[in-house]
């Protein structure tokens, strides 16, 4: 009987992406860059472990959101304090914080534990189109519509 086979952490090639996401749905852009995060792209894919790669996004201020979503679209949070629930749209995110769209999309895409709170820090959103991450090499992730 064959065993079932670990990637250990030295097995893990480690690969960085950009992707560039002007005139990308939110949506679809981030479930493709959470795919990419857990490394369900690669044949030693483990649920319970980090295979994933690290991911950069650039241009996060130039993402679409489809319909009404811009004004419609609430984001919430707490502090646990009586009376301190802050609501936010999606326009005023993007006004203030345009690189949290993606990021709040992308984190509400991966496990919620701690294997999840390790693959969103592999994760790089910058609302312009520089990033400090060339020494890295980052490949161009694929975007086409047949990968959306």
């Amino acid at each position: 009987m064959n065993k079932t086979y670990s990637p250990k952490s030295a097995d893990i090639d480690r690969q960085w992406y950009v992707v560039d996401a002007t005139g990308l749905r939110l949506g679809r852009l981030a479930s493709v860059v959470a795919s990419t995060l857990r490394g369900k792209h690669k044949t030693m894919y483990t649920p319970h472990a980090d295979t994933g790669d690290f991911v950069v996004v650039v241009n996060a201020e130039k993402v679409l959101l489809s319909g009404n979503k811009e004004d419609q679209k609430i984001y919430r949070r707490h502090s646990g304090r009586p009376g301190s629930m802050k609501e936010l749209t999606a326009r005023e995110v993007r006004e203030k914080h345009p690189e949290r769209l993606v990021e709040l999309a992308v984190r509400g895409m991966l496990p919620k534990n701690r294997l999840g709170r390790a693959l969103h820090r592999k994760l790089k959103v910058y609302a312009g189109p520089d990033h400090p991450h060339h020494s890295q090499q980052p490949q161009s992730l694929d975007m086409s519509p047949a990968q959306l």
